[in-house]
């Protein structure tokens, strides 16, 4: 049998154990490059193609090749700049050329087995293993919001590659609000809005990325809004990301603010630094690089805000550690972050705390240490308390004579106060990351 034949016949019998849609996708764009003794060896046309066949399609094809052959064969792929669609192996009608996407490639990276969890994200994602095991009936919609590089779209995908992983032959859509926008405009510019209905209403899960740059654009809302009543009515899972909670969304209609809000709302927040320890040590793991773990821990008390952020800093401090030879020791690290040696906050008296704090929040010490309970003096004096605490090991007893004399149970609950705030409340942890880089600066 000659290899067009044989690739003929290997497409013949596969096309019937996958969804049309990994088919076309997959299958398009590889060919049959050569057949010897041991060895089948498939060209595709990039690395994901590549990927996604061996981790996810090789048994099948290892199993068809088999069947066909009347031996078992090792499977190779290499990587061509191919266009089956051009390509004279493929003239049957396998592969005409598609008009919509029916599936959406995700990218295989991003999985819940490497989403590190923790206790700014836990909820968001029992959340996700609870759609993955019942896609359409546990939480619909899903919506995720949360500050940038916090996880929102890792735990999306993760969704993603988790259904398609079970249940292969589902329609998966993954776009952003702005992708969904700009179709929805061609559809009307070229007048095929049956072929956009078709294409999202259509779909067994929806996942909708920044779903904040809906607000302002009237047409696409409504658009949108009939397109996520025909996939919740079927019962199709649609989640979605978004910067901030629907309520806080300017210009959103009313009528999509309630169905954003009518399933599970979870708001991520920034890693604690445990977390953020994890995040490291996984990202190590992953690009096969090594860092003591007193490193580690270095990088992410210096790196507060986002997940994002952490990955960037790890990256370039492992390059600049290769590139000039430096052993990976905490002065190296240090050096790089470009900390001064003995830059610790325990190295403050309480005097620079109170001082700081005053000038951050532009009030004078003696309001802060004053008597007067008004609301703009409470965050102030909540933030004192838990920094002289934890930073300066301050007794709860000190802090209450340097306060003006309070009472030491007020200086627990405000202490114990910001410590919750700051694992719930995105504005407290920022304000608290600032006054503490503020204290550093001088310390």
């Amino acid at each position: 049998m000659d290899n067009l034949r044989l690739w003929h016949k290997f497409l013949e019998s596969i096309k019937p154990n996958i969804s049309s849609a990994n088919f076309k996708t997959f299958f398009s764009k590889t060919l049959l490059e050569r057949v010897t003794e041991e060895k089948v060896t498939l060209s595709t046309s990039s690395a994901f193609i590549k990927e996604t066949l061996s981790q996810r399609h090789l048994p099948l094809i290892e199993e068809v090749f088999a069947n066909l052959l009347g031996k078992r064969v090792v499977i190779d792929f290499v990587i061509k700049e191919v266009i089956a669609e051009n390509n004279s192996q493929t003239e049957t009608d396998f592969f005409q050329p598609v008009r919509t996407q029916t599936t959406t490639i995700l990218n295989p990276k991003y999985t819940l087995a490497n989403f590190v969890v923790g206790p700014s994200n836990n909820v968001a994602y029992a959340a996700a293993q609870a759609v993955i095991q019942n896609p359409g009936a546990s939480y619909n919609p899903l919506f995720f919001y949360g500050g940038t590089g916090v996880g929102k779209t890792h735990l999306m995908l993760g969704i993603g590659n988790a259904v398609l992983e079970k249940k292969p032959h589902l329609k998966i859509i993954y776009c952003s609000s702005e992708k969904f926008t700009n179709d929805y405009v061609e559809a009307i510019q070229n007048r095929r809005m049956g072929d956009l209905r078709s294409k999202y209403r259509s779909a067994d899960l929806l996942l909708v990325d920044d779903a904040q740059f809906f607000s302002g654009r009237e047409q696409t809302q409504e658009e949108f809004f009939h397109t996520f009543n025909e996939l919740t009515s079927r019962n199709s899972q649609i989640v979605l990301t978004s910067d901030r909670a629907p309520s806080e969304m300017p210009k959103l209609e009313d009528r999509l603010k309630s169905r954003f809000q009518g399933g599970l709302m979870v708001d991520i927040q920034s890693p604690d630094i445990d977390t953020r320890v994890a995040i490291l040590k996984a990202k190590c793991m992953e690009r096969g690089d090594h860092l003591p773990e007193e490193c580690l821990s270095l990088i992410a008390e210096a790196t507060e805000t986002n997940a994002r952020e952490l990955e960037g800093k790890l990256i370039q401090i492992i390059q600049v550690l290769k590139i000039q030879k430096m052993p990976p020791t905490i002065e190296s690290v240090r050096s790089i972050l470009g900390q001064k040696p003995a830059a610790a906050l325990s190295n403050l008296n309480y005097k620079q705390v109170l001082n700081t704090v005053c000038q951050y929040f532009d009030i004078r010490l003696n309001e802060l240490t004053g008597p007067r309970r008004v609301k703009e003096l409470v965050l102030p004096r909540h933030l004192v308390m838990h920094i002289l605490s934890d930073e300066l090991n301050l007794t709860v007893e000190k802090i209450g004579e340097i306060l003006g004399g309070r009472d030491h149970t007020t200086v627990m609950h405000g202490r114990d106060k910001i410590k919750k705030l700051i694992t719930t409340d995105r504005e407290v942890q920022r304000v608290l990351i600032e006054v503490k880089q503020q204290l550093s600066a001088s310390a």
